[in-house]
């Protein structure tokens, strides 16, 4: 916004400090100056004004007043708030026109005077210069004073010719549909009922609050004119400029609000420049629609409220005087103080904004850093989140990517959804495991291996829990309890053992746990299978699916996780000396879990046996029907020495003793 150096001069018989430093001042104060040069015998002060100050600071009044507060500089004499008028003409304005507000939501003032005898001509040398320095081209002494009156008080005004009015009116109205309007600059508009506008008797003559229509404006055969000051709804003129492309001074000031106890003193004050330059004469009184006056908002002010706001103790007399120096009007003596708030701050409302003001005109300059004082209370702890990031980073690390589904889905569930946003999304999600496998189905296409896993609530019609649930694609059982045996070790729990897949339906209105509330026949492959356990607790289920061998699932009850879980770990140092791996395969029968062969092997190896791994299962060609072979890695380390082959020989030995002393169990030599 542009602002004449000599203009704010103007208001002040003390002599201002000069403009750089008035530039510093001012954005000491929350105005950034962008700019300061000279043109010709004045100087320009480009200011950006915050949006939240447009409604005072959009004008030479408003920022001159800020001056006053930061400088406590008194302007000289009084701030133009209209001139007293002579009543040179003994006709009433409202025998002349008539005001008729068809929107008064969007219109909530609208001010008129009638103004005779003028004579239009060449504004004075003064008048130009002033509206040049704000980047403004004289038109003629009527519209040039309408400019500078808004400059000068930020109010927006606008002069009709008043015999060109049809019906002698003036209406406010949305336009109707179709309806066209010539603009004073020659571009024409298609106006529609989202625009509000400006009529007489018969059609459109201005685009409210943004710009004036071309038949009724101001030439030199005018004699008699109808000069306006209204004030428009901020919302609709964004609307109605956003609508047309059209922004005008008029328009960017009513956007961000205008004080509606405006309209008088500055239609007061243009009526008064206009009789000095044009030689008119006001007619008496005024035609003045304002159904709901504005009056000063009061805020009480709590002034140890101030002080621990802005961390410093301002006295009471300092900060009467800065809110009367901004306009406010204090009153009492006591604290906390009421403050009234003048109309044209459309930006203070509550006693916080008192106190910016208040900070912001003593100088935050003058406000010392501190450190604060709080205290820094850790967080109650939530076992939930710091198992369930235990368990992702656990499988995260396995390889497993985390997905998240929605809770719902389109088969059938326990519990129905009362109004689903689709029919995807009916039932509320019984198991994790549908919406993996989907994922799964998905991304199939474009890798070999996946391997995904999810936590989150699972519903039945009576419980909702909350379940860990992996599914892997390319891999087999065995590989998938490495990886439930990994996590159940990173959890510290131990005791841990897989038991066979019970296929017995559940209780009549109980849910079928882990998964299955499919029928075992119709989803899992029954031979590898397992319920897990913990002790003699059902914690989870581990599974290949029917006809899917490379697609295998997990699933953990979450709840019965974070109570088994233990944050103690127990840590062994690693041997410095080197292992020894003996291979090793069993014949056994079909039946034979290999979680039975592991314990055999474990039991006869004794301590010098750190690991055992299952690395093939086969049944077919070159095995004896009936049978299936195991094959596994035997590693041997010692703690306090390096094992000889002697050694790791007659342990070896042991283990196949052990293993043969079962009749049906034959060890592959």
């Amino acid at each position: 916004m542009i602002f004449s150096y000599n203009w704010l001069q103007s208001f002040f018989s003390r002599k201002l400090p000069k403009p750089d430093k008035l530039a510093e001042l001012l954005t000491l104060h929350s105005f950034e100056v962008s700019e300061v040069k000279k043109f010709k015998s004045d100087h320009v002060l480009d200011i950006d004004v915050l949006p939240n100050r447009a409604g005072d600071c959009f004008s030479h009044i408003g920022i001159t007043r800020e001056i006053a507060a930061i400088t406590n500089y008194v302007p000289a004499g009084h701030l133009p708030k209209g001139d007293k008028l002579p009543k040179n003409n003994k006709n009433n304005a409202k025998d002349f026109i008539s005001v008729d507000i068809k929107s008064q939501s969007y219109c909530p003032r609208y001010t008129a005077r009638v103004i005779g005898d003028i004579k239009v001509g060449p504004s004075p040398k003064w008048l130009k210069d002033r509206l040049e320095v704000c980047g403004l081209n004289s038109i003629n002494n009527i519209v040039d004073i309408a400019n500078y009156v808004m400059l000068e008080t930020g109010q927006p005004l606008h002069a009709f010719d008043y015999e060109k009015l049809d019906g002698k009116k003036i209406i406010v109205r949305f336009a109707k549909e179709g309806e066209k309007i010539t603009a004073l600059d020659g571009q024409k508009f298609d106006l529609n009922p989202k625009i509000l506008v400006i009529a007489d008797g018969q059609k459109s003559v201005a685009i409210a609050g943004i710009k004036g229509g071309k038949e009724p404006e101001i030439d030199e055969k005018t004699k008699t004119i109808v000069l306006e000051s209204a004030n428009f709804n901020p919302t609709i003129i964004r609307k109605g400029s956003r609508e047309l492309g059209l922004k005008t001074d008029a328009s960017l000031r009513f956007e961000h609000g205008v004080d509606p106890n405006l309209t008088e003193s500055a239609i007061n004050r243009a009526a008064y420049l206009i009789q000095k330059t044009a030689l008119g004469k006001a007619f008496q009184g005024l035609v003045d629609f304002y159904p709901q006056k504005v009056y000063p908002k009061r805020i009480k002010l709590d002034l140890n409220y101030a002080e621990s706001l802005l961390g410093v103790k301002i006295p009471e007399r300092e900060v009467k005087n800065i809110l009367t120096r901004l306009g406010f009007k204090v009153i009492g003596i006591k604290n906390p103080l009421s403050v009234e708030a003048p109309t044209f701050r459309l930006d203070i409302s509550i006693p916080e904004d008192l106190v910016e003001e208040i900070g912001r005109i003593y100088g935050y300059d003058k406000i010392s850093s501190v450190f604060p004082t709080a205290s820094l209370v850790p967080p109650k702890r939530n076992d939930d989140t710091l198992w369930e990031n235990q368990l992702k980073d656990i499988l995260k690390e396995a390889g497993f990517t985390e997905t998240y589904n929605y809770s719902f889905q389109k088969e059938h569930g326990s519990v129905e959804v009362e109004n689903p946003t689709s029919q995807e999304f009916k039932y509320l999600r019984p198991s994790l495991i549908p919406n993996l496998l989907k994922n799964i189905e998905k991304n199939i296409k474009s890798f070999d291996q996946i391997k995904i896993f999810e936590v989150g609530k699972i519903f039945t019609d009576k419980t909702e829990k909350i379940m860990l649930t992996g599914v892997a694609a390319g891999y087999d059982f065995y590989q998938l309890k490495g990886v439930v045996d990994l996590l159940f070790n990173k959890l510290g729990i131990a005791k841990v053992w897989y038991d066979d897949y019970q296929a017995t339906p559940a209780a009549e209105g109980e849910p079928r746990p882990f998964g299955r509330e499919d029928s075992p026949q119709s989803l899992w492959n029954e031979k590898k299978s397992a319920e897990i356990k913990v002790g003699n607790v059902e914690v989870g289920f581990l599974g290949e699916l029917k006809n899917e061998p490379k697609l295998v699932a997990f699933d953990l009850d979450f709840e019965k996780l974070k109570t088994l879980a233990v944050e103690d770990q127990e840590y062994r140092p690693i041997s410095k000396y080197p292992a020894t791996v003996r291979d090793l395969a069993v014949l056994v029968p079909p039946t034979v879990k290999v979680e039975e062969v592991l314990n055999v092997i474990e039991v006869a190896g004794g301590s010098l046996v750190i690991d055992v791994d299952l690395f093939d299962i086969y049944e077919g060609e070159g095995i004896p029907d009936g049978q299936k072979n195991l094959a596994f890695h035997i590693i041997y380390q010692a703690q306090d020495r390096t094992l000889t082959s002697i050694e790791v020989y007659k342990i070896h030995q042991n283990i196949i003793k052990a293993l043969e002393e079962n009749p049906t169990w034959q060890v592959r030599k």
